[in-house]
């Protein structure tokens, strides 16, 4: 037995997945959502350097620049709950995976979904994200609306198939 038998390396995300996973199930589809869900905090960070630096400027004091530093928290929060939000298709459910303090897992059995719809927006063309939108039979499902999901129409081809069936025959 040579040692890389006896040793696994696993990611983060991995054990962030497979804590939420049933004993029998596999992980079939596991994502992150896309970067592009970090743009607003980026945005508030250069917007408050800019604010700051106008400020500070103005009034000729340094202590406004603790006003750049909380909004840089700001976006090592997101950045962090980014980073252990997952998305997750296994043979049996559809789970999202957020929360950085507070972990929230919504979750939906395959067979509840009776329908799956991509929507792209024009930025999320432009960046290369989409939402997910799935219908389920009875009442209001936890999981319905997933948001910034990268690759979305190879996604969404690989969610279809796993949640309708695949066919491996050949149109001829």
């Amino acid at each position: 037995m040579n040692v890389q038998d006896m040793v696994v390396f696993r990611d983060a995300g991995s054990r962030t997945v497979d804590r939420y996973l049933m004993s029998h199930e596999g992980r079939v589809i596991a994502v992150r959502r896309h970067p592009a869900v970090l743009l607003t905090p980026v945005a508030v960070v250069v917007v408050g350097l800019v604010a700051c630096a106008l400020l500070s400027a103005a009034v000729g004091t340094a202590w406004v620049w603790w006003l750049w530093v909380v909004t840089l928290g700001y976006l090592m929060w997101k950045v962090l709950a980014w980073s252990i939000e997952f998305f997750l298709v296994t043979e049996h459910r559809v789970m999202v995976i957020r929360g950085v303090l507070n972990r929230t897992v919504a979750m939906m059995p395959l067979a509840k979904v009776t329908d799956i719809k991509l929507e792209r927006s024009l930025t999320g063309r432009l960046l290369g994200y989409g939402e997910f939108v799935m219908e389920s039979a009875g009442q209001k499902q936890a999981l319905r609306n997933v948001k910034f999901m990268p690759y979305p129409e190879q996604l969404y081809l690989e969610v279809s198939s796993v949640i309708f069936g695949a066919e491996d025959a050949s149109p001829d």
